[in-house]
């Protein structure tokens, strides 16, 4: 693992996020869930082809390549690729990026922090909601990053298998999470609305954090559907351990998606994953595509 590549911040950076401090995040992120839900064919079909083209998007891996088939943007955005578009490895001893994206960071979690940017770390239990006991289970772990832009694949998927023991909901801002405002946003991730699933898996508990952004209009999950935004400021929690049918889910398989795109952050126990010794900041990945093996 390599976090000295991290490019550092400058004027041009601090300038552009000056802004968003102002910003009513999520009045904005909801005049875009209505933009991005809007059914009108001659809008919807026009604004997935201009960001088809914008992004470069590759259609041909989406289960549908035409624009008629999506009912409104998002719906494209959220769009389900082709049956073997993403090969999923699986080797036993293989944890699989959960997402397409880059990476941001990724390594140890020293000292309870995890490194955002240069200069910059936030605490693992405060990206976990503040609960100090579930902080802990990551204690000399290994944290990884990955940032997804518009022009990725925006379903996440699961990393190992595991089976669900609880979620949690952490509202905050919703800052930018492109590369220029990690590098200058104190404690982007841990500020930022959040949602934190923790699943018990061969490796221990792993956590799954999606961290929610500007114009993201809602995160969702498989078990429960659309998680944000709610109204109110309090942390939510949902405790699964004791339900009938405990959501167990493979290697590989969809856990969530976001509606408009963000961040991952991974969370392993320590001892009990090794980086790839090919990966770095700014490393580009595929979902399903192996990105650490683990320790038995």
């Amino acid at each position: 693992m390599n976090q000295k590549n991290t490019p550092s911040a400058g004027l041009i950076d601090y300038l552009k996020a000056l802004p968003q401090y102002l910003l009513p995040h999520h009045l904005l992120s909801r005049l875009m869930s209505r933009l991005t839900h809007c059914r009108w064919r001659g809008f919807k079909n026009g604004f997935i082809r201009a960001m088809a083209r914008l992004y470069n998007i590759n259609m041909q891996e989406a289960e549908s390549p035409d624009a008629e088939h999506y009912e409104h943007f998002n719906h494209f955005f959220t769009r389900k690729l082709k049956d073997g578009a993403r090969p999923i490895d699986l080797a036993d001893n293989v944890i699989v990026s959960p997402v397409d994206g880059a990476f941001s960071q990724l390594g140890p979690i020293t000292d309870g922090r995890v490194f955002q940017a240069k200069g910059r770390s936030y605490t693992v239990e405060e990206l976990l909601g503040g609960d100090r006991e579930l902080a802990q289970q990551f204690t000399g772990g290994e944290f990884a990053t990955i940032y997804l832009s518009p022009q990725d694949y925006h379903r996440i998927h699961m990393p190992v298998a595991g089976t669900l023991q609880e979620m949690i909901h952490v509202p905050g801002r919703l800052f930018s999470v492109s590369p220029a405002t990690t590098r200058v946003i104190p404690r982007l991730f841990s500020r930022n609305e959040r949602v934190v699933s923790i699943f018990d898996t061969d490796q221990g508990p792993v956590a799954m954090v999606l961290v929610g952004a500007i114009f993201v209009a809602s995160i969702e999950t498989v078990w429960s559907g659309v998680v944000t935004p709610p109204m109110g400021k309090k942390v939510r929690r949902w405790d699964y351990r004791q339900e009938a049918q405990t959501p167990q889910l493979a290697k590989g398989v969809e856990m969530g998606r976001f509606n408009m795109g963000s961040t991952v952050v991974m969370l392993f126990p320590g001892g009990k994953c090794q980086w790839n010794a090919s990966l770095q900041p700014g490393s580009k990945i595929k979902m399903g595509e192996a990105i650490a093996t683990t320790s038995e």
